[in-house]
Formats: structure tokens, sequence, C-alpha cells
């Protein structure tokens, strides 16, 4: 077998995202709590790290299409142990904001490399493959943050310990396992041809707009990850009542996946995947306009996690459908890219619309949103999915 096996993807996307899952659920607690500075401070440190995210997608997906991934994979592992292992002893300020932006660019090369060894596979469809790949994301973000619970009160350091010690097995892993001649070379063209690859009109007017949306769905989503708080605390609910959402969230990830898989096979339409995912986040977001009890916002966590694991997979596994083998890492550090710009200013968004109007309007816009993008990207994509050119199924 000359290409990577995908229960070895699979473990690595697991492991990656236990480590990654221990350090971002604590990164506002402790800046602001330990480090003392003020929100303003840690959404520029956030916006700092999720660019830099973009940066690392970006970046190993231009070169994962021109040079040896498993030399490029492992490249990533290593920067990310040296730096986890590094804020174990210096974690302080400004150390622990250098190393946490260090941290994002080696984590966003790390995810782009899974994802585009992904695309090597053959032996089962893309759509497949980039469900459980999601599917093995969420798993490692179950283990995470229950684990970051448990061990933040004893010190960060030990936290980064812990992220350090599953980085060094992960990359243990990828060196036995990663070393296959069909997924680690690119394919062999020559420089003047790898210049002019080129996509066809119709594929890329459908990538651009659902990388568009893509970005509109993390910038609505991330609402959730950071405005929520204040507001769910605000209404009297303990923020560790607002940590279990997230690990309920999680958890229902991994049950939803394997039930879209299942139907997946019946409803064969990644569109559909993907608009069906943007609806419930829409629905998560209206449900927020009339609730502000507990249970009202574990409603709107199920059907926000609906949508999550409905759309998050789909866009990825189209992108590879609608590209060549030769620029196919290139558009998965798109794709992450994409993701990470909405990540990075989404809690900016959110909060300017907060402070000049009110929660219930951000709930508003977002739903609206979100219905908009359905319909934006259904009239800008029904043209062009009648002349494109598919790659890989």
């Amino acid at each position: 077998m000359n290409e990577i096996k995908l229960h070895w993807l699979f473990l690595g996307s697991l492991i990656n995202n236990i480590a990654v899952s221990t350090v971002w659920p604590l990164t506002t607690v402790y800046m602001h709590d330990a480090l003392g500075k003020s929100l303003t401070e840690v959404g520029i440190i956030l916006f700092l790290y999720s660019s830099s995210n973009v940066l690392g997608n970006y970046i190993s997906g231009k070169l994962f299409d021109r040079h040896n991934r498993y030399f490029l994979t492992i490249l990533g592992i290593i920067g990310s142990i040296l730096i986890s292992l590094g804020l174990i002893f210096f974690n302080g300020w400004p150390f622990y904001p250098i190393g946490l932006v260090l941290f994002g660019f080696t984590t966003g090369w790390n995810l782009t490399m899974i994802n585009s060894l992904g695309t090597t596979v053959h032996l089962k469809s893309g759509r497949f493959i980039f469900n459980m790949l999601y599917l093995a994301q969420n798993v490692g973000v179950v283990f995470g943050t229950i684990a970051v619970g448990f061990i933040y009160p004893i010190g960060i350091g030990y936290v980064f310990m812990l992220s350090t010690v599953i980085l060094i097995i992960y990359g243990i892993s990828a060196v036995l396992t990663y070393h296959k001649p069909g997924s680690i070379y690119p394919a062999k063209r020559d420089k003047e041809k790898t210049v002019k690859v080129k996509l066809p009109k119709p594929n890329l007017t459908i990538i651009a707009t659902f990388f568009f949306t893509l970005s509109i769905i993390w910038i609505v989503y991330e609402q959730w990850v950071s405005n929520m708080s204040v507001y769910i605390t605000g209404s009297g609910i303990p923020l560790s009542m607002y940590s279990l959402l997230w690990t309920l969230n999680a958890f229902l990830l991994v049950i939803f996946q394997l039930v879209i898989n299942w139907i997946a096979q019946k409803h064969d339409s990644l569109y559909f995947q993907i608009y069906l995912g943007i609806l419930f986040i829409g629905l998560s977001f209206f449900t927020l306009i009339f609730t502000k009890t507990y249970p009202g916002f574990v409603l709107s966590m199920v059907v926000l996690t609906i949508g999550e694991a409905s759309v998050i997979p789909s866009i990825p596994a189209l992108v590879n459908e609608l590209t060549p083998v030769a620029v196919k890492g290139k558009y998965q550090g798109l794709t992450n890219a994409f993701s990470s710009i909405g990540r990075a200013i989404g809690p900016l968004v959110g909060g300017v619309i907060i402070d000049f109007t009110s929660y219930g309007m951000l709930f508003i816009l977002c739903t609206i949103a979100c219905v908009a993008i359905i319909i934006g990207s259904e009239i800008v994509s029904r043209y062009a999915r009648n002349k494109v050119t598919k790659y890989s199924e």
C-alpha cells in the first residue's frame, strides 16, 4: 500500500486536536484572571493567534503541492512540540501571548497537512474522509476540554506538559506511519505546468463562493465561543455551566457525524448538506432571541451542533472534489485560512454589534446572515454547478 492508511490520519487528527483543545479553552480566562489583561488586550492576542493560524494554513498548503509532505508534516509537529515545551516554563507576560501566536501558526500548519494528506487517499470518497477527519477532531475536543478542566486548577504549566506529551505521541505516530510514497510525494510535473495550473471558471466560482460562505459561518459561530460566555453568565448561570455546553457540543458532534455519514450514503449532495447545516446554525441563534434559561441554551447548542456537524466538513470535501491533484494542498490551506479569518474577526464584529445595539440584535443579525448566505450561495453557484469539472469523489 503506497498511500497513508485512513486510520493513521484519523489518529493524527484526534491527537493533534486533543493538544490544541487543552490550550484554547483557557486562553481568555488565563490572560484576564491570571495575567491581569483587559478583554480588549485578550481580543487583540486572539486576533493575532487566528491570523497566525491563517498564515500557517496558507503557507503549508502551498508547500504541500511542491515538496515532500512527510518532511513538512514532521516539521510542523516538531515546531508545535518545541513551542508547547517552552510554555511549560515560560507562561507569563509577554512569553505566553508570543508562544500562543507561534502555536497558532504550527497548529494551522498541522491541520492543513492532515486535511491535505486526506486528499491523497483514494480508497474512500472525499466526503467520507473529511467527515471522519472532522469526527476525529471533535473526539479530540471532547478529551481535551475535559482534561483541561481538571488540570488547569493545578497549574497552567501542567496543561502545556500534557499538550507536549500528546504532541510527542503524534510525532512518533507520524514518523512511523506517514512515510508512504503515494501520499508524500507531489505528482511529477514540469515547473512550467505547475505555474499554469488553473481551475476551470465554474469550479473557481463555486470554491470562491463557499470560501466567503465559510468565513461568514465562522463569524456567526464565534459568537458562541466568545460573546455568549458573557451573555450566559450575565443571565445568572455559572461559567462552569457554560463550559459544560462545549463538552456537550463535542460529545454530540461525534454522534451527529456518524448519523450524517449514514444519511450521506442515501442523499448524495454536498450542497444540500452545506445548506442544511447553515440553516441549523441560523436556527440556533433564532432560538436565542426567546430564551434566557439554561435549558434554552442547551437546546440552542444542540441545534448549533447539528448545523456544525453538517456544514463544516462538507466544504473541504467539496473543495477536494473541485480541485486537481496539483493544487489540492493550496486550496485545502485556503479553506482553513478562510475559516481562521472568520474566527479572527468574529468576536470583534459581535462585540461592536453588542456595544452599539444589544445581544438581541446580534442574534437577529446572525439569523439573517445565515439565511442570506444560503440564498446568495445558491444564486451564485447554481449556474456554475452544471458546468463544473469534478476531479475527485
